[in-house]
């Protein structure tokens, strides 16, 4: 079908493109002008179905009618209004209402714009919060290999994907890591968590050892580490990060960006792995990717450590002009309120068996070395080209979109999440299409 020229841009250089192959993508560009539900439509008019909602984002579909209309009263009310020393009622709101379905205890709110923001604002939270106690000296970051926190120079220096950080300096100091969990010869295949790693959350231990407990501030990491291909946390790991950070005083953060609102058949992967941390950060579903934002969650103990002191003074030096913003504000609880009304959590949890057997049919499939999969998330792992690493996984996802499905990869791992209004229909299209995919590459 021919592109509607009312659709593409007559002009493609002046857009420099994040994560993307620009040269590429401009020779012969891939675009959506509408999206509804569970499809996109591209710009030649095809339906494309969304495997991945969006970014890990758009968790409720697309074009969801109670969103778009908070959306636009919002706009005829209050536009804008200042998040420093004012407010807005439905900032409060929001707040309320994450506060009210996060695990026991996540107490407080901090809103940012972006996942990135999220984990800027914990990482700093954590480091100011032992000053605040007088534990001045706890200034280390403890990340985790193979993690992603975002783009900034926080979340890269806690990360540890090496495209994200090899060419960006010497990033933050007083930082270590802790190994992946990823664990192929063990756990390949696994439907869920996998049975063998959890001794690797001993490593802090010696990382304590190396540094002083006394130093070290927090330790972060994904639940269920997304971007770089999901890597399941192995049964106990979670649990033996917790009771190590409990020990030594240090704080435990969850980077739920992505595994936050539904992913997971839980509100938060904390709430599913029965794992409470001190500090969490979101985005994403947040407000289903409809107007960027983030938000921190934080215990009350964290929180009450800050507000000391005289009463005029600021707590926190910290915050973004956009923090709470009232049109972001009003998507999220218009988000909420649809996972809500939907069930679209519980709807994801009764989804996952499904998604689970659809996902490692494809065992038998050609170049596929792995699968992984947990609540609504999958991962197929390909074998590389020799010298060409990421070239054949790049290759499925160019001709998955001449297909009819979108999915992302990263590496040589195809990485799926489909909005959690999936049907087992759409599930069959995406697998069997993916199948189709992968039977005719080189």
């Amino acid at each position: 079908m021919a592109l509607d020229r009312k659709t593409v841009p007559n002009d493609l250089s002046a857009f420099w493109m994040p994560f993307t192959a620009n040269r590429q993508f401009k020779k012969a560009p891939r675009m959506f002008v509408s999206a509804d539900g569970m499809f996109y439509k591209a710009a030649d008019g095809r339906e494309v179905l969304d495997g991945t909602a969006g970014l890990w984002c758009c968790n409720a579909g697309h074009n969801r009618p109670k969103i778009v209309e908070a959306i636009r009263a919002q706009a005829g009310e209050l536009d804008y209004a200042p998040a420093f020393q004012m407010g807005h009622p439905k900032a409060f709101e929001l707040a309320t209402a994450l506060r009210d379905m996060a695990p026991e205890g996540m107490d407080h709110v901090f809103f940012t714009n972006s996942g990135s923001e999220s984990v800027e604002t914990a990482l700093k939270i954590a480091i100011a919060y032992h000053r605040a106690r007088g534990e001045g000296a706890r200034t280390r970051l403890i990340g985790r290999e193979r993690g992603y926190h975002g783009v900034n120079f926080g979340g890269i220096s806690v990360g540890g994907i090496v495209t994200n950080r090899k060419v960006f300096g010497s990033l933050l100091t007083g930082v270590d890591h802790l190994p992946h969990t990823h664990l192929p010869g063990e756990n390949s295949f696994t439907k869920g968590q996998p049975e063998h790693g959890a001794h690797l959350a001993d490593e802090l231990e010696r990382i304590v050892a190396l540094h002083g407990a006394e130093t070290i501030a927090a330790v972060i990491v994904e639940p269920m580490a997304g971007s770089t291909g999901v890597l399941l946390p192995p049964k106990g790991y979670l649990e033996r990060l917790r009771a190590i950070c409990t020990k030594h005083g240090i704080l435990l953060i969850f980077d739920e960006v992505i595994t936050g609102f539904g992913r997971l058949g839980s509100s938060f992967a904390a709430e599913h792995f029965g794992v409470m941390p001190d500090l969490m950060t979101t985005a994403k579903g947040l407000t289903n990717g409809v107007i960027p934002m983030g938000a921190v969650l934080a215990t009350g103990a964290i929180h009450d450590a800050f507000m000391q002191g005289p009463e005029h003074m600021i707590e926190l030096f910290h915050g973004y002009t956009y923090s709470g913003n009232p049109m972001a504000s009003a998507a999220g609880l218009a988000t909420l309120e649809t996972y809500r009304e939907e069930g679209l959590f519980a709807r994801a949890a009764e989804m996952a068996p499904y998604w689970q057997e659809a996902l490692h049919s494809l065992k038998d499939a050609r170049h596929v070395i792995d699968i992984r999969n947990m609540g609504l998330i999958g991962a197929v792992e390909l074998e590389p080209i020799a010298g060409e690493p990421t070239k054949r996984a790049f290759q499925a996802f160019l001709d998955a979109y001449e297909k009819g499905i979108l999915i992302r990869t990263t590496g040589d791992i195809i990485a799926m999440s489909p909005p959690l209004i999936i049907e087992k229909a759409h599930v069959d299209q995406l697998i069997g299409t993916l199948r189709d995919v992968l039977e005719a590459l080189d």
